[in-house]
C-alpha cells in the first residue's frame, strides 16, 4: 500500500519549453547563467506548489499537483487513470485519501485486496511516521532533485525572448538536443524563480508548473473518525 501511495512521485523530471523579445531583467547575462540562477532560487525557496504531468515507467501519466514547504509539510492530489488520491503531511505523518478506483489499482496485487478497498476507500489513511518508502512525497528538495541531477542540461541554452506564465513576466530559456525541446520559463521580477518547464519532441512529453512561492502550507489533520490507521490494519 505504502508503495503505491509514491509510485512515480519522486522520479519526476523537470525539464522544459517556450517564446517571446529579449527580457531586460537579465541583459548581460547568459541563458546558462540565468538557469543557473532559476535552479538556485527555486531550490532554496521556503516552499511552492508544483502542478504537472509526469510519465511513469511503462507510460502511464501521473498529474500531480501538490503544495509543499521545506519542513515537509504538503497537501496535493494525484491522479492517475481515473484514480485520485489526496495527500497531507503533517506533524510528522502521512495521510492519504484515496478513492475506490486509486485503492483497486494499488491493491489488485495483494490477498483479500476487496475486503481492504472497503475499509480505506475514501478515508484518510494514516501511514506510519519514518516509512522509507514514502520519504520523497512531501521533501521539496526531493522532489526538486531533477533539477540539478544533469548540471550539462543547462549548457548550451538559449535565450528565447519575454512571455509571461498565469500572469508573471518570465524569459523563456530553450535547449534543443536529441529531438527534443529543453525550456525554462523564469520570473523576470523578483526572484528568478521557475514558472514552469517543459520537454517536447520525444515519447514522453512532461510539463510542470511552479506557483505560490514562499506561501504557507499548513494542511489540516484529519479528523480521528475519518481516519483508518494503516498499522492497525496491517496487524488485523
Amino acid at each position: 500500500m505504502a508503495a503505491a501511495v509514491t509510485t512515480g512521485v519522486c522520479a519526476l523530471s523537470l525539464v522544459a519549453c517556450g517564446g517571446g523579445d529579449d527580457d531586460e531583467a537579465f541583459k548581460g547575462k547568459s541563458a546558462d547563467e540565468v538557469a543557473n540562477e532559476a535552479v538556485k532560487a527555486t531550490r532554496q525557496a521556503d516552499s511552492m506548489r508544483l502542478k504537472g504531468n509526469v510519465r511513469q515507467e511503462g507510460g502511464q501519466l501521473l498529474a500531480l499537483d501538490i503544495a509543499v514547504d521545506s519542513e515537509k509539510n504538503c497537501e496535493g492530489t494525484l491522479t492517475q487513470q481515473g484514480a485520485r488520491a489526496e495527500v497531507r503531511h503533517t506533524e510528522a505523518t502521512l495521510y492519504l485519501k484515496g478513492d475506490e478506483e486509486y485503492w483497486r489499482n494499488s491493491l489488485k496485487r495483494e490477498d483479500g485486496a476487496d475486503k481492504m478497498v472497503s475499509k480505506v476507500a475514501d478515508k484518510w489513511v494514516k501511514v506510519p511516521a519514518g516509512d522509507d518508502q514514502l520519504s520523497g512525497l512531501c521533501d521539496k528538495q526531493g522532489l526538486l532533485a531533477a533539477l540539478d541531477e544533469d548540471k550539462s542540461e543547462r549548457k548550451g541554452m538559449s535565450k528565447e525572448g519575454s512571455t509571461s506564465v498565469d500572469g508573471t513576466p518570465a524569459v523563456k530559456l530553450e535547449k534543443k538536443s536529441g529531438g527534443k525541446t529543453w525550456t525554462l520559463y523564469v520570473a523576470s521580477e523578483g526572484k528568478p524563480y521557475i514558472l514552469k518547464a517543459t520537454t517536447t519532441g520525444g515519447s514522453k512529453p512532461e510539463s510542470t508548473t511552479f506557483s505560490d512561492y514562499n506561501k504557507p502550507v499548513k494542511p489540516e489533520r484529519p479528523s480521528a473518525g475519518d481516519t483508518v490507521d494503516l498499522k492497525q490494519l496491517a496487524a488485523q
